[in-house]
């Protein structure tokens, strides 16, 4: 195989990996909740910078990736149980309340966070040089990978092997009559909203040890976001993977071929897949 264009493909799927972990969590919260959660660009920011804190401190990547995610986790948890829970049923007072959490995360990025654009330093010991088929890659985007496999290795576990699954997977389908069953669909809403901000927390990590963070780059992480959420479809898993796969190998070989339009071809699938199969690629 050509070396140029097996390093597009693995650069593709470590994209991919990172947009899964960022789609996978809003799709689930987007799919049940119906909140479409403008902040999650902002919390994937001030996830990369916890994470940048932490590893600066401690010299622990590990330790940066886990306390960046729970912090974000946290976050997500306060946010939905004192603000959003008090405007559940009104779509723009929800949309508009996101909006003003993200405004206020930016600011407060601003403040504690240099404004040039800063990369979280990845051990040695975690990014050795590693050949392909005659192609030297580093090791941490083959960990990137991995992480985004484990990650959705137990969201399908918890999704279709557990009662919380269960109960998810029916509250995106008809929430009002598992609401009439019994099951406490707030608790639902706030599980699996924190679960939501967890993995754009960890999203925040291993996109600024991969990528760059800098002001700004918020609303390029809430664009890709709702992409991957629009063309796989809402509440799916699946969908999330393949939406991931397909616009990380357009970005990755726009960004080679035709790097004026890389941004713009991303949305080509989409706008495709809307005028076919409005739903996205596995919704209902």
């Amino acid at each position: 195989m050509d070396a140029k264009l097996l390093i597009l493909i693995l650069n593709g799927l470590t994209q991919a990996a990172i947009f899964f972990v960022l789609g996978s969590g809003l799709t689930l919260a987007f799919g049940l909740m119906r909140v479409i959660n403008m902040a999650h660009g902002a919390l994937y920011l001030l996830g990369g910078y916890i994470g940048y804190s932490v590893a600066k401190a401690s010299g622990s990547w590990v330790l940066a990736l886990i306390v960046g995610g729970l912090f974000i986790a946290v976050v997500g948890w306060i946010f939905e149980r004192f603000m959003l829970t008090r405007v559940r049923g009104d779509d723009m007072a929800e949309t508009l309340l996101s909006v003003a959490l993200s405004m206020i995360i930016a600011d407060l990025c601003l403040v504690f966070w240099p404004p040039q654009p800063i990369t979280l330093n990845v051990p040695s010991d975690l990014n050795w040089p590693v050949t392909v088929f005659g192609v030297t890659y580093p090791s941490f985007r083959f960990i990137l990978m991995g992480i985004s496999v484990l990650i959705a290795v137990a969201l399908y576990l918890i999704l279709y092997k557990t009662k919380l699954g269960a109960a998810v997977r029916a509250g995106v389908d008809d929430r009002e009559t598992v609401s009439a069953l019994g099951v406490n669909i707030q608790i639902i809403y706030t599980a699996v909203f924190v679960l939501s901000a967890l993995l754009v927390g960890l999203a925040g990590v291993l996109g600024g040890s991969y990528l760059q963070l800098s002001p700004g780059v918020d609303g390029t992480i809430l664009t890709f976001s709702l992409v991957v959420v629009i063309l796989g479809g809402m509440g799916s898993l699946s969908g999330a993977v393949v939406s991931s796969l397909i616009l990380g190998q357009i970005l990755s070989f726009g960004l080679a071929y035709a790097p004026q339009y890389s941004y713009f071809l991303i949305f080509i699938p989409m706008a495709i897949v809307l005028a076919v199969r409005p739903q996205g690629l596995f919704g209902k």
